[in-house]
């Protein structure tokens, strides 16, 4: 009878204890998953605190800001400051959202996850010229080659297409400029009419920035500096909607029956020509020694009134010794593509190029070579699109 009482209170003793260690084992295993979760709360209860009350400094930590850090501040005020002189106000801001992630050997590597938006299609693209094929394999949907000397035609291209041309639209800024026989030694001044409000590209020619007519003709035309060509107009006799006027008419002197222009700098799709017009434009620009010396420059540095600036050619082919150029200037909106126009001088002859809407971004300097490179090698024969096997231009 004892025996059977003591088995039982030892059961009893024994399930009351593995009881106990269960519960205490339960409250140890919460307390431990609730640690992180009560650190996050208060991490984020801190954040709202200081979003909330920037004012008042936490009583945790009452050391004072360090030299190195008040340096910091004011640059990166500075730097917001000079940013909002060159693009316009926007209202979002910009979030970098960072995730973390462990690898093989155990260290923790940050993955930063950025937007990304495609590029919106050129007007090459949406009509199909990319589809034409061509002998060279070219990038670029539009391909024109002309024998400067006698007018020849040695490689085409969709050269009747009618697409917009960016930048290219300069060439015509600067003859219209220098027509005007107005003094280069005046002085230009930047203002906010020279921004662009339509794609809201930025500059570093900030609001206020003064240089001579000459040095933004200059800076216009090698490093295409849209707020350069911009100003240049506005200084026009008439203001800017006679200069426009000064440009469509100069076109249609030119016989550039297939052009209009809507603005100075080309940041506009309605800025169009064809390859055949662009031949003309060429030709005529290189008529004035201003426009073969600006525009073939490697670089060149300004001085704004504020500071001096320092530009380089957006075409790198001008940096590369092998080649002769003689003018040149390039153009990219996104309704345009990658777009180049050159006269240069390959195997003793001097040609004239055009191509437009190439895709990416080195690919139009990657189509001039493979067309020198065929120039070079005895390239003499006509090559049409037809030839290819195309619908012919």
């Amino acid at each position: 009878m004892k025996t059977e009482m003591f088995s039982s209170i030892k059961v009893m003793q024994g399930v009351a204890l593995s009881t106990a260690m269960s519960v205490a084992t339960s409250m140890l295993m919460a307390a431990a998953l609730a640690a992180p979760v009560n650190a996050l709360a208060a991490s984020a209860e801190s954040a709202d605190a200081a979003t909330a009350a920037p004012s008042k400094p936490a009583k945790l930590h009452k050391k004072k800001v360090s030299a190195e850090t008040t340096r910091k501040s004011s640059k990166v005020a500075k730097t917001a400051s000079a940013q909002d002189d060159q693009t316009p106000a926007r209202v979002e801001s910009k979030r970098k959202r960072v995730s973390y992630m462990i690898n093989a050997h155990g260290h923790r590597t940050a993955v930063h996850k950025v937007a990304f938006a495609p590029r919106p299609p050129s007007a090459g693209q949406v009509f199909g010229l990319h589809d034409t094929p061509d002998a060279l394999a070219l990038r670029s949907s539009v391909a024109y080659v002309v024998d400067q000397n006698t007018g020849e035609s040695l490689f085409d291209k969709n050269s009747q297409a009618v697409v917009p041309i960016a930048s290219i639209t300069k060439l015509m800024t600067a003859m219209v400029v220098l027509d005007s026989k107005l003094p280069l030694t005046d002085q230009v001044e930047v203002t906010d009419e020279d921004r662009d409000y339509e794609k809201n590209t930025g500059s570093r020619l900030s609001v206020g920035s003064a240089l001579s007519r000459e040095d933004m003709l200059h800076i216009a035309l090698m490093a295409s500096e849209n707020r350069a060509a911009a100003a240049l107009s506005r200084y026009y006799p008439g203001g800017r909607p006679a200069f426009l006027q000064a440009m469509n008419a100069k076109a249609k002197q030119l016989g550039m029956n297939d052009t209009h222009f809507e603005n100075p700098t080309g940041l506009t799709s309605q800025n169009v020509s064809s390859a055949r017009d662009l031949v003309k434009m060429v030709n005529a620009a290189y008529q004035y020694p201003l426009i073969r010396k600006f525009s073939t420059d490697e670089s060149y540095d300004v001085f704004t009134g504020k500071r001096t600036l320092a530009y380089r050619s957006t075409n790198a082919l001008v940096r590369n010794p092998t080649w002769d150029i003689g003018l040149q200037k390039t153009g990219f909106i996104n309704e345009a593509g990658e777009c180049l126009v050159m006269q240069a001088t390959i195997d003793n002859r001097p040609v004239v190029m055009v191509l437009l809407d190439s895709s990416g971004k080195y690919s139009r300097f990657a189509d001039a070579t493979r067309v020198r490179k065929w120039l070079d090698n005895g390239g003499a024969d006509r090559i049409t699109s037809a030839d290819a096997g195309g619908s012919g231009t």
